[in-house]
């Protein structure tokens, strides 16, 4: 594999994140052209940490494109709990995507599927030739870890992460990722507005699919469990299995990417010129710092500038 490293991030992810960590206290950071600049701001700051850290040989970042995607027709009111995005917010979706290319880093999205889904099929393509780090806040991208895949969530600040690879996940949890579907099919996902087997919570979803391995077996083992849980699982069939349908992550998208166009060889200069127009100015005094960084120890792993 040649030591080559994929980092893939959830661009919408780390776009929420960034927006809500400073809208709460009204800090849009407008600038002289009227445009709020606070998320896609913060959405480089986490995106420039990530690279530091892992290092990367090559650089895609995958986008939701638009909120209505397949599972809403088969699940009407999926993500229907979610209120619209904030006015301030609405600039920022293309100026982020803008602000990518800038960088010479493509941006992947599909009409009708999620990020997740581009990130599932991007994976199962390229996980043979290349070691993959998935940077999310989503923890359903979970289910997609691998040998060769590992998956990055983000916490509170900027360049926090847990990171997991396919033991530690199973080590955790004693499961294998891809169980996680079969857990959500039970538990549901409050957040993605479906409900699973109403009743059942993660812990005993988790201790079920433990058990049992998987939805199959459980049902039929359906006599096995408490009058209470097979009551709750034998009313809530039907969902239980459009719930495992929502929770699965597509990994058939027709999208792929050219590792020669997403190969990192660091900040290119048209990236400096677009935080100068757009004056994200945190953004500056971050690269500035970088920069300065690899001026006092040239020799340090690093390949954040060209």
């Amino acid at each position: 594999m040649d030591n080559k490293k994929l980092l893939l991030v959830d661009g919408m992810a780390l776009l929420f994140r960034a927006f809500f960590a400073t809208s709460v206290r009204k800090q849009f950071m407008i600038n002289s052209k009227g445009i709020p600049t606070n998320a896609v701001q913060g959405f480089l700051r986490h995106f420039l940490s990530a690279l530091e850290s892992s290092q990367p040989s090559h650089v895609a970042v995958c986008w939701d494109m638009g909120s209505q995607t397949f599972r809403n027709e088969i699940f009407q009111d999926y993500k229907s709990n979610r209120e619209a995005p904030p006015v301030e917010l609405l600039p920022q979706f293309d100026l982020v995507k803008e602000v990518t290319s800038a960088f010479s880093v493509p941006n992947v999205g599909l009409s009708g599927y999620e990020a997740d889904d581009c990130i599932g099929t991007i994976c199962e393509q390229m996980k043979k030739d290349i070691q993959i780090t998935v940077l999310t806040g989503d923890r359903d991208l979970l289910q997609i870890l691998d040998d060769q895949v590992h998956v990055w969530i983000l916490q509170k600040g900027i360049g926090n992460y847990t990171k997991y690879s396919r033991t530690v996940f199973t080590e955790k949890f004693q499961l294998d990722p891809k169980q996680l579907v079969d857990v959500k099919a039970l538990m549901g996902d409050p957040s993605d507005g479906y409900p699973g087997v109403k009743g059942i919570g993660e812990k005993t979803a988790t201790k079920l699919i433990q058990e049992h391995g998987d939805i199959e077996s459980l049902l039929e083992n359906l006599s096995t469990l408490t009058p209470s849980q097979r009551n709750k699982i034998e009313q809530d069939q039907e969902m239980m299995h459009l719930s495992r349908e929502l929770a699965q992550i597509h990994r058939e998208v027709p999208v792929t990417i050219d590792l020669e166009e997403a190969y990192w060889s660091g900040v290119p200069q048209t990236a400096h010129e677009m935080v100068q127009e757009h004056e994200l100015n945190t953004v500056r005094r971050q690269l500035q710092q970088l920069e300065k960084e690899l001026l006092e120890d040239p020799f340090a792993e690093r390949e954040l500038s060209r």
